[in-house]
């Protein structure tokens, strides 16, 4: 019997993204139980938004929101875990348009003892006002060239898979846990406070907690639309953390989803 799942979205001044992205999730909703949007302090709020109208084909949907004090995308997150209802997550971000089957290969793949790490393309920045008004396609991008990493959107008919616990490729943006295995590791640590490393700080602790990774090529495919770089201020800080996560060996954080 499959799991069922959640799909935690986090935004941050993403709206245009954000409503494409839960127009496609809606398409599959019967391959979902909830979606949450885990919004790190937006202005308007989205779902204030008078042209968004959410489909009522997900069967549930929550819209959390706090603050905007800076980067806090793991507090938010962490919420979002708690409130999940479903036994497997699914981690995407608001600037990746998820592929149709997206869920579905996510389900398909969900294995006790794995988390499941899919990959991404990217669209060109210049190409993503086009692509988010309808004036193109995904597919007229690929075609023309505006979009890297072609090995990476292409759904193949058998998945290619690695197993490792390598640190290449960690992502956030499509990331596949039990939510069993995220309560285990006291999910995000929430002294990454700034861009960077708070996903693969997860990873990390996520294997040293016993837990391997499917890597995957050609399923659960996701469209990065390009965009300026975030800032990297705090970048330095959260590498010393990193460093002291893989040194250490620890499984849980301390100030994460409980404070302990």
């Amino acid at each position: 019997m499959r799991p069922s799942i959640s799909v935690i979205i986090s935004s941050y001044n993403q709206n245009k993204s954000l409503t494409e992205i839960l127009s496609r999730l809606a398409n599959s909703s019967s391959q979902i139980n909830e979606v949450i949007v885990a919004d790190d302090g937006s202005t308007p709020l989205l779902k204030d938004d008078p042209d968004l109208v959410f489909n009522k084909q997900i069967q549930k949907f929550t819209f959390l929101h706090h603050e905007d004090r800076g980067f806090r995308k793991c507090k938010i997150l962490n919420e979002a875990i708690k409130t999940s209802t479903s036994k497997y997550i699914v981690f995407l971000d608001a600037d990746c348009l998820p592929h149709k089957d997206f869920a579905r290969d996510h389900l398909a793949m969900a294995e006790k003892g794995h988390f499941v790490q899919g990959r991404r393309c990217f669209v060109r920045q210049d190409k993503v006002a086009c692509l988010l008004e309808g004036r193109t396609s995904l597919k007229r991008l690929m075609l023309s060239g505006k979009v890297s990493g072609l090995l990476k959107s292409i759904r193949l008919p058998i998945p290619y898979i690695k197993h490792n616990k390598t640190m290449y490729g960690l992502l956030g943006c499509n990331l596949g846990v039990w939510r069993d295995d995220l309560i285990k590791i006291n999910g995000f640590d929430e002294d990454y406070e700034g861009w960077g490393r708070e996903d693969s700080d997860l990873c990390v602790r996520l294997y040293n907690a016993g837990i391997s990774r499917k890597m995957v090529y050609g399923r659960a495919l996701v469209y990065h639309l390009n965009h300026p770089d975030n800032d990297r201020g705090n970048l330095k800080k959260n590498d010393e953390l990193l460093k002291e996560a893989l040194k250490s060996g620890k499984t849980r954080c301390v100030n994460g989803i409980t404070k302990d």
